[in-house]
Formats: C-alpha cells, sequence, structure tokens
C-alpha cells in the first residue's frame, strides 16, 4: 500500500513539475511574443515617420527646384533686358541735346545773323560732349603729340620744319575713347622724316652720279 502511494505521489509530482514548467514556458513565450510585437510595432512607428520625413523633404526638395527655376528664369529676363536696353540711360541723357537742336533748326531761318547761330550750335555741342563726358567718352588729343599707332591712324604725310619728325600736324577726323578703351581712332596727318628724305634724296643723287660715270666711260 504504501509503495503505491510513493508512486502515486511520484506521479503528481512529475505531473505537478511538468505543469509548471509548461505553465512557465508559456508565460515565457508570451512575454517574448509581447516583446517582439512591441518591437514590431515602434519598428512601424520609426517607418512611418521616416516614409513622412521622406515626403516632406520631397516636397520641399520640389518646391525649391520650381523656385530656383522661378528665380533662373527671372534673372535670364533681367539679362535680356538689361542688354536689350542697355543704351536706355544714355539716349535719355542725350535727349535735351536732340530737343536743343530741334528748336534750332526751327529758328535758324529767322536769326539775323550768323553769330547766333554759331553760339547756338556751340552750345548745343558743348551740352552735348558734357554728355558723353559723364558716360565716360572723351575724345583723343592729338595735334601736337606724338604719332601713336594705339591711338592714330595716319591718312598721309606732310613736311613741317617746326616740329619733330612723326607728330601729328592736323586731325581730320577725332578719335575717342570709352573708359580705358579706343572706340575710334584719330584720323591724323603727320610730319615727314625729314632725314629720311635727306637719305633718299642723297642715294638719287649718288644714283645719278654713278650713271653719268657709266655713261662717260
Amino acid at each position: 500500500m504504501k509503495k503505491k502511494k510513493k508512486e502515486y505521489m511520484e506521479k503528481e509530482n512529475i505531473k505537478n513539475t511538468t505543469e509548471n514548467t509548461a505553465t512557465r514556458n508559456n508565460s515565457e513565450n508570451k512575454t517574448e511574443i509581447n516583446t517582439e510585437n512591441n518591437q514590431i510595432n515602434i519598428l512601424e512607428e520609426k517607418v512611418k515617420q521616416l516614409e513622412n520625413e521622406v515626403s516632406e523633404l520631397k516636397d520641399m526638395l520640389l518646391r525649391k527646384a520650381a523656385e530656383f527655376e522661378n528665380y533662373k528664369r527671372r534673372t535670364e529676363n533681367d539679362q535680356l533686358n538689361l542688354l536689350k536696353y542697355a543704351a536706355e540711360n544714355f539716349i535719355i541723357k542725350l535727349l535735351p541735346v536732340i530737343d536743343d537742336f530741334e528748336r534750332s533748326l526751327l529758328h535758324i531761318d529767322n536769326a539775323k545773323d550768323g553769330q547766333s547761330i554759331k553760339e547756338g550750335i556751340k552750345m548745343v555741342y558743348e551740352k552735348m560732349m558734357k554728355v558723353f563726358d559723364e558716360q565716360g567718352v572723351k575724345p583723343i588729343d592729338s595735334v601736337g603729340k606724338p604719332f601713336d599707332v594705339n591711338f592714330h591712324e595716319a591718312l598721309m604725310q606732310r613736311k613741317d620744319e617746326n616740329v619733330e619728325p612723326h607728330t601729328v600736324l592736323e586731325e581730320l577726323e577725332k578719335g575717342y575713347m570709352y573708359k580705358d578703351k579706343v572706340i575710334r581712332h584719330a584720323k591724323v596727318i603727320v610730319s615727314e622724316d625729314s632725314s629720311l628724305e635727306e637719305t633718299q634724296t642723297d642715294s638719287n643723287n649718288n644714283n645719278s652720279s654713278n650713271e653719268s660715270k657709266g655713261e662717260n666711260q
């Protein structure tokens, strides 16, 4: 009887131990499952957050790209307008000079003497030169200066004993500079090199002398 009771107790203990182990395992499994589910939920939240951030950044990038295109288009239009109307300010300053010319032409027939016409033309000329000067356009001072290919264009030479050779004697067409750039060379008459002329004369005389000697021989 005692032996059966002992076996029974052992079986119960084994049963209880098995049930306790199963219960503990089930509890641990549930805990692990809950932990995994929580991690999955956290990861899903992070994925959604990242997707939202990507979407916001994409929208921002598209807006910036559109703004840049608009800015680029405006800049290009501004540059085209700047080039197209670059002379506008200069023309506006010339308009009063044109007005003076027109008024002079209207009254030129009624002028009693040539002096008033001359003074009127001189006034308009000085006004125009002032506008040029304000814009950085200046005439090249040529007469009496040494000839310089950077500023002058020699159309002819003329003998003049009172000046050094290669000196500008006369200005046929005035030259102009725009700031530091020559925009039109002055067309000038330059003094001859007298020494060159004497050399050529001596050479001609020698040639004539040699020809004479040859004929005499």
